[in-house]
């Protein structure tokens, strides 16, 4: 297990385990890039990349990269470690952040949001996507505060 620290889930893999469907995601996340698959046929961003998009029923897609910034849409502070030895880790921030740069409702992400106060943290506050290099091949996608 990687070093312990309060606020930071600790990221239990070490390899994405992606396919070819989700490997330019995990290509551009190694780089720092915000990369998520969009619909050619009408545009809807799809994340996690599936086989045919959930608006149309497209199946061919195009990596595009995002500004990776967003708004926290919904928020859970964890005060109780999921197991005895992430005493350490709690409390932490798991959070759903909704992409700027995508289409009306806006393409969301369920990751750890870090580097905030749990007890201040709000809906609506701005953050900014963080990759954590794991491995060679693995960078785990955190949320930070984006003053800017």
């Amino acid at each position: 297990m990687t070093q312990l620290r309060r606020g930071v889930f600790p990221a239990r893999l070490t390899d994405p385990m992606a396919d070819e469907r989700t490997q330019p995601f995990w290509d551009a996340a190694l780089a720092g890039r915000l990369s998520i698959a969009r619909c050619d046929a009408c545009g809807t961003f799809v994340f996690p990349a599936e086989p045919f998009c959930f608006t149309c029923q497209g199946d061919a897609f195009t990596y595009t990269d995002l500004p990776g910034t967003g708004t926290i849409y919904t928020f859970t502070v964890v005060r109780h470690p999921l197991a005895p030895q992430l005493a350490d880790v709690v409390p932490y921030v798991s959070g759903v952040v909704e992409l700027d740069g995508t289409q009306g409702a806006g393409c969301r992400v369920i990751a750890n949001i870090v580097d905030v106060d749990p007890e201040t943290v709000q809906i609506g506050d701005r953050v900014r996507i963080r990759f954590d290099r794991i491995t060679d091949t693995y960078a785990v996608p955190r949320f930070v505060p984006d003053a800017g």
